[in-house]
């Protein structure tokens, strides 16, 4: 059964290779991919959330930073080591376009697509009409890693999903937590205009 999953995905990854393959995307894929092409949107956006946003921003940009930390850290150090799936950057792959550099020897899961989703689902849970912009922008990037070549689309989808669960796990723990500090009485974590009341 997994050799059969292997072979549905690299047919998959080829098919992707073969027929949608074109320059403008050779050109665009790369762009978005590359971290460090993030850096600037990304200061930006701690700067508003920390800065300009009040509590709900600040909330928010803590949760985010715990979210991505604990995500990556279980793809990058526990999941890809014990797996071993090797990329099929690394295996000389006929018919693969390789647009960017091999990457780390590890396939599954994609980290790219784990920190995209958890992101997408912290940032849209406080700011609602931010869901559509960027879970566009989370597909678009899980996208990318098959699109240049360092990804199975399998690792991308088990990427993905865990980037989502371990985001809606820290906001299940956060909204425990927030219901129990209401209860006490303490309101640092209400960032609406008036907490609620609670009667007894």
């Amino acid at each position: 059964m997994l050799q059969g999953l292997q072979n549905l995905d690299k047919t998959i990854l080829l098919w992707v290779h073969n027929y949608l393959s074109n320059t403008a995307l050779d050109w665009l894929m790369p762009l978005i991919t590359e971290q460090d092409n993030w850096t600037l949107p990304i200061l930006v956006l701690i700067f508003y959330l920390g800065f300009k946003a009040e509590k709900r921003g600040k909330i928010t940009l803590v949760l985010l930073i715990l979210t991505i930390i604990l995500t990556d850290s279980i793809c990058a150090q526990i999941l890809k080591p014990f797996i071993e799936r090797v990329r099929p950057s690394h295996l000389n792959m006929e018919g693969l376009n390789l647009l960017v550099s091999k990457g780390g020897k590890w396939s599954m899961p994609s980290n790219h697509a784990a920190n995209i989703f958890a992101f997408a689902v912290i940032l849209s849970y406080f700011y609602e009409k931010a869901k559509f912009p960027v879970f566009s922008l989370a597909f678009m990037v899980a996208f990318s890693r098959i699109y240049v070549g360092v990804h199975y689309p399998g690792d991308v989808i088990v990427g993905s999903i865990l980037g989502y669960g371990i985001a809606w796990t820290i906001l299940t723990l956060w909204v425990i937590l927030k219901m129990r500090e209401l209860k006490r009485g303490k309101t640092w974590v209400w960032y609406e205009s008036s907490p609620p009341v609670f009667k007894y």
